[in-house]
């Protein structure tokens, strides 16, 4: 185990659970983004119902990478809460927003259009202070001895708006193309349409944040153009520009599936991009994963329950997934 590099196989932990968050609650935060764009009545049941046996324990996801921040990398997780407050906080209040709101829509029916606005609103907050906290971390966070050193509203800035924005784009086309899998009839010709549009504002927001991340720092710039690691950080973007051909292609030949997963792969290849850009810094510019990681000791003794607990997680999410396969109903969620 001493011969482990036990902060790099944390941060590889963490950095999975992140994604599998991404990629699960990202599409039912999508869901809830397009509903003002789905008709009241069989539509909107028929999305509700696709993500009601899954979109909470999709959430398991964001609590395993908060709880395993602060156990392997408590100053990290010190140090951007102190900076992250606001965005942090208000992202909770969302998703319980939209949690109780996704109950209520069919327990108080009477008032099922003030809950499906509760829902929407829910979703958007959450997905946009995801992005401000991402565009925030992205754009470095003032340290002092160790501790917090900004102000109140540094993580208010042009750039992280626009990742904030990106981010709902990028959920927002992960609902669709969920959609279009997991619907027939009107609502999954809405979702081709839908995809197609929130295709071409999803590569175009990867593109403008792309573009402007390697400004923010010159390690930025180094890590993606520096020669010769440029060979290998160049083959980001062109893999994103074949997937995303596969992607328009798929939904031009109305494939149910491929528009899905082609979706998860421009966001795998995203959070590689994002990867590049931070490793091995926790919080950028000057606390890296093996400044801010807990003691050797407490390393060791946490790495046997995540290696156990995080495939009984996959098991019982993919079992889920697999008993509530196949097209939805719309009938009431219960």
């Amino acid at each position: 185990m001493a011969t482990v590099d036990l902060p790099t196989v944390w941060a590889f932990i963490i950095a999975f659970a992140i994604f599998a968050y991404v990629a699960m609650d990202g599409f039912d935060l999508g869901v809830g983004i397009l509903f003002p764009w789905l008709p009241i009545g069989r539509e909107r049941d028929t999305a509700m119902n696709s993500i009601a046996p899954v979109w909470d324990g999709n959430e398991t996801w964001l609590v395993l990478g908060g709880g395993g921040l602060l156990a392997a990398f408590p100053l990290a997780y010190s140090t951007i809460l102190s900076a992250l407050y606001a965005p942090i906080v208000a992202m909770l209040l969302a998703l319980v927003f939209r949690g109780v709101a996704f109950d209520f829509r069919w327990r108080d029916p009477g008032h099922r259009a003030y809950w499906d606005i509760a829902f929407a609103v829910g979703s958007i907050g959450a997905a946009f202070t995801q992005g401000i906290t991402l565009g925030a971390l992205l754009q470095g966070i003032a340290i002092e001895h160790r501790a917090y050193a900004g102000g109140w509203f540094d993580w208010l800035t042009p750039f992280t708006v626009l990742v904030g924005a990106s981010l709902i784009c990028g959920y927002a086309l992960l609902g669709a193309t969920w959609l279009i899998m997991k619907s027939e009839g009107t609502l999954q010709a809405r979702g081709y349409r839908l995809a197609f549009r929130l295709g071409i504002a999803t590569i175009l927001a990867i593109a403008a944040v792309s573009a402007a991340t390697p400004f923010l720092s010159q390690a930025y710039w180094l890590r993606w153009f520096a020669w010769p690691q440029v060979l290998f950080t160049a083959q980001v973007p062109l893999v994103v520009t074949v997937v995303t051909v596969i992607f328009f292609r798929s939904l031009m030949r109305r494939h149910h599936y491929t528009p899905f997963i082609a979706t998860l792969a421009i966001f795998t290849l995203s959070l590689a991009g994002l990867g590049v850009s931070l490793f091995p810094y926790v919080v950028p510019p000057t606390i890296t994963i093996w400044d801010a990681a807990a003691p050797t000791a407490s390393l060791q003794f946490m790495l046997p329950g995540a290696l156990v607990m995080v495939p009984i997680i996959l098991a019982y999410t993919g079992y889920s997934y697999w008993v509530f396969r196949g097209k939805t109903g719309h009938e009431g969620y219960h």
